[in-house]
């Protein structure tokens, strides 16, 4: 196969998901082509509740799992692919090769982020006709990239299966954003029989024609969804026979951003969003707090979880309201095995468009498939997780994101080089 081609279907694949992003938990049209392409190419498929555990999914609304079915009949997805999904998005991919070798994990992300994307002529998706063609929705974070990256992978896997030993699974995973979707499908044990997990993400510190090998800074950290339940009455007449959840949760913002800090190691808390209230004139009965935590370590994070309770029950208790609190996300730190760092870093060697490999840069933020990763190294596995550069003119998550296409042949070279090295056919 003409490599051209490979090139040609990564820049397609990418710019035709890029105009139609899901968020977290509503990505069935996305999952539907993943699931048409996978098949096509003779892949065994894997979705809903069998990759997907139900019970454990986080932050998954019924409103927004109903937007995005109602999306996806939009588009003429077929009913049959919808009911084997069983309103669960995100599938897996199987391809066995009847040959002796490891079983090899290669985990894509999916969806969008909530942000309205720039109409500005010098943003490259406006220029050239590929902006998100929903508002309010953008692949601002590059998943698309990363899903035009697996889809072609898994592609040449077929074309190139007698290269090939052992059993690789693509995971195109649900809700990274708000690190909702990989606890799902880690406890959906699809991974407990994995040798080796590999994961990457598209830019972050790293221009185009960098690998950053083992980066470091994964923050453990969970989304919590807290709840102030009071009591009405009329704010004139009778005051004192209400219970005001708005003015507890007015006071709970202001101590959970005062909670110390940690002197092991670094500490994040945002409150993110607030909203309470019925009516001009009645006692408050509702009022919720979206907000989130993060840690350098699993036990730094669950000090912040455990003050943030402490927190939610004296507040409660003072103002003689009800609370609770729902998780709502949540991702763990992680060190790459370093058999596996060197592994990537020998194959960036070999890839001619990558200019500079690094050995370590500061992540600083979060990313669920760290549980991935940690199951597989529970169950004795190898995993590590490395950035692919690509230069862009704005930061993730901001409306004139984008990526450099350039990047997308780079990650899928080397992505196809760490197969050959890691599942080798003889």
């Amino acid at each position: 196969m003409d490599t051209r081609a490979y090139a040609q279907q990564l820049v397609s694949l990418r710019r035709e998901l890029h105009r139609i992003p899901e968020i977290g938990w509503s990505e069935f049209a996305t999952t539907a082509r993943v699931i048409g392409l996978l098949r096509g190419y003779g892949f065994e498929v894997l979705a809903g509740p069998k990759v997907i555990a139900r019970d454990h999914t986080l932050g998954r609304e019924p409103a927004i799992v109903a937007a995005g079915l109602a999306f996806a009949r939009s588009r003429g997805v077929d009913e049959a692919l919808l009911a084997e999904m069983e309103e669960l998005t995100g599938c897996v991919g199987i391809w066995r090769t009847g040959r002796p070798g490891p079983v090899v994990a290669v985990r894509f992300d999916i969806d969008c982020v909530n942000v309205q994307e720039s109409t500005d002529p010098s943003h490259p998706p406006s220029a050239l006709g590929f902006a998100s063609e929903r508002p309010g929705l953008m692949h601002a974070c590059g998943h698309d990239g990363h899903t035009a990256i697996g889809l072609t992978l898994s592609r040449w896997v077929a074309e190139h299966a007698d290269e090939l030993g052992g059993t690789i699974k693509f995971l195109f995973q649900p809700a990274e954003e708000g690190v909702r979707g990989a606890a799902a499908m880690a406890a959906s044990g699809i991974v407990d029989d994995v040798d080796v997990f590999i994961g990457a993400h598209l830019a972050m510190m790293a221009a185009t024609g960098e690998i950053v090998t083992a980066p470091h800074g994964f923050l453990c950290t969970t989304k919590l969804d807290l709840r102030f339940r009071g009591k009405p009455a009329h704010a004139g007449v009778e005051p004192q026979l209400g219970r005001n959840a708005l003015a507890a949760a007015c006071h709970a913002v202001t101590q959970l951003l005062g909670i110390s800090r940690h002197g092991s190691g670094m500490t994040r808390i945002n409150v993110g969003e607030m909203s309470a209230g019925e009516g001009r004139n009645v006692i408050p009965v509702n009022a919720e707090l979206k907000l989130e935590v993060r840690g350098e370590n699993a036990e730094i994070n669950q000090y912040m979880v455990d003050q943030v309770s402490a927190i939610a029950e004296g507040v409660a208790r003072s103002f003689g309201v009800a609370f609770e609190i729902e998780k709502m996300g949540e991702a763990v730190d992680l060190a790459n095995d370093a058999a596996l760092v060197d592994v990537i870093a020998s194959v960036a060697g070999s890839v001619q468009s990558i200019g500079k490999v690094a050995a370590g840069a500061n992540f600083g933020g979060s990313e669920d498939a760290t549980i991935l990763a940690r199951r597989v190294q529970a169950h004795g596995g190898q995993a590590a997780y490395f950035v692919i550069g690509s230069t862009r003119p704005a930061g993730h998550h901001q409306s004139e994101f984008d990526i450099d296409e350039a990047s997308l042949e780079i990650g899928f070279e080397l992505f196809k080089g760490l197969l050959l090295r890691l599942a080798p056919g003889h």
